[in-house]
């Protein structure tokens, strides 16, 4: 039997695979809470496809997306990631995410960790939604625009209303599976 998917999935093996098993998924580990902030600020102007593409080459280059080691990330190493095709190479994304890096460990001195800063905007409870069809998707909401304007107040970039509704539903703060979904219930 066909598992009945969101509508924006399509037939990509890689847009399946992270819609059935990652999109929508609370996460609660601060590296993943980071290395889904360094790949939506990389996704700004292109389709997220694009970025799942070159995901290893973020791993790899982002060294695990370890903030600790990427807010230490030198001028010379930003040259060598610029060089490189496993990522977009845009100076102005590259650098923002050292920037975020730093104002990322920071957050997790303040609240004890960056899980516990996003979470706290939500209650630690998702935010269900159930759209009916594509049609009814948002690319912001008040929330996202309330974490937004705290982070850019805070030093980071690259963190508008639209990537930080992105960052919402991929790290399961919003649950925007589509009723027929068949991950919608769970």
């Amino acid at each position: 039997m066909t598992k009945i998917r969101c509508d924006w999935v399509g037939d990509d093996p890689i847009y399946i695979d992270y819609h059935d098993n990652e999109w929508g998924v609370p996460v609660h580990d601060d590296q993943i809470h980071f290395e889904f902030l360094v790949l939506e600020g990389a996704q700004a102007g292109l389709s997220w496809l694009t970025i799942l593409k070159r995901r290893d080459g973020y791993r790899r280059l982002y060294k695990g997306f370890d903030p600790e080691i990427v807010a230490k990330f030198t001028p010379a190493y930003v040259e060598t990631m610029l060089k490189d095709e496993g990522i977009i190479r845009n100076r102005l994304k590259v650098e923002s995410s050292i920037r975020n890096a730093k104002v990322f460990l920071e957050i997790q001195k303040e609240f004890g960790s960056f899980d516990k800063y996003i979470w706290g905007f939500v209650n630690n409870q998702p935010v269900i939604n159930r759209p009916e069809s594509i049609d009814n998707y948002q690319a912001t909401s008040p929330l996202s625009d309330k974490v937004s304007k705290d982070l850019k107040k805070r030093g980071m970039s690259f963190v508008g209303s639209t990537i930080i509704y992105a960052h919402l539903q991929a790290t399961g703060l919003i649950n925007d599976h589509m009723r027929k979904c068949f991950r919608a219930n769970e």
